[in-house]
């Protein structure tokens, strides 16, 4: 399932041990990243007899990984469902002009914005693709009326309400291990 060796480029190393301007993932490495994934709070002891190592090595490599920014972060999957009901709604913006203080202010505008969970700058016929996470459709569209009148370069917005879940899962830590 894994390769023996993942490479990741220099920008996304984040300055750690590099060697001819590529960080090495193994096997083990791989499979911490995979663990952690579905298991972000294991307890270390744990992961180490998982991967087949001893505590200490494991630690080491835990470490490097986050050093190397390859782990970001830690946190919980939260069920939404057990919030109650909130509406998701994937969003295409297009701006009015493509200059480069055009994106720059318009991703200034929304940086801030709690309901926009996630903004993704796109090639193809649209600029961006917004998740936006409201309690409900009314204030969805007020938050798009705020958009549109805050002057930040919106042209055009299609908006696609989810109407069910159907696949959300961690990065697939293997595949990508397959094209190094």
């Amino acid at each position: 399932m894994y390769r023996a060796r993942m490479v990741f480029d220099i920008a996304r190393a984040g300055g750690a041990p590099i060697r001819n301007g590529q960080f090495k993932l193994d096997d083990r490495d791989l499979k911490i990243l995979s663990i952690l994934q579905h298991e972000g709070r294991i307890p270390k002891a744990t992961l180490a007899e998982r991967v087949n190592l001893t505590p200490t090595p494991c630690w080491e490599r835990l470490k490097r990984l986050e050093d190397a920014g390859i782990i970001e972060s830690y946190g919980a999957r939260i069920s939404l469902r057990a919030l109650g009901p909130i509406s998701v709604i994937f969003v295409e913006i297009e701006l009015q002009s493509h200059q480069v203080e055009d994106f720059a202010r318009f991703e200034k505008a929304i940086a801030d914005i709690p309901e926009i969970v996630e903004c993704w700058a796109v090639g193809g016929g649209i600029d961006y693709m917004l998740k936006v996470m409201t309690r409900d459709l009314e204030s969805y569209q007020k938050l798009i009326e705020e958009l549109l009148t805050a002057k930040i370069g919106v042209n055009r917005y299609y908006s696609y309400v989810v109407t069910m879940p159907v696949k959300d899962t961690p990065l697939p830590v293997g595949i990508i291990a397959e094209q190094g």
